[in-house]
């Protein structure tokens, strides 16, 4: 296996559990009022990327790298002012959203067209 598909399984995998860790959180372990919030909705979100993080597309690579960023913000925050469960949680999304975050950038730099190499030596 080549680095960008390494890069692809760790982003896939990463997307995926990012996505049930939100949904379980706010759905059902540790939600911000009892019976669930609107905020299972971030769980929604990224299922919009998902199809094209799994088919390596670049460009999803490329705006997800942008939109991880709230996530790992959420998941910082949450971790230094909740308790409990859901301070496990926050820690555990901003670890994934880390994880994202990375394996979409080392994915952005592997594919990059020849072209774009040579402007960036030149520079």
């Amino acid at each position: 296996m080549t680095a960008p598909r390494y890069y692809q399984l760790a982003a896939s995998i990463s997307l995926i559990a990012l996505i049930f860790l939100c949904l379980a959180w706010e759905g059902a372990l540790a939600p911000l009022r009892p019976g669930g919030s609107w905020l299972i909705l971030k769980g929604v979100f990224p299922l919009v990327a998902l199809f094209g993080i799994l088919r390596g597309k670049r460009y999803t690579y490329k705006w997800v790298s942008l939109f991880v960023q709230f996530y790992l913000m959420e998941g910082l925050v949450r971790a230094t002012s909740d308790h409990g469960m859901s301070q496990w949680l926050a820690m555990g999304e901003t670890v994934l959203a880390s994880i994202l975050f990375v394996t979409t950038i080392l994915y952005i730099r592997a594919t990059r067209p020849a072209q774009e190499e040579k402007a960036a030596q030149q520079n």
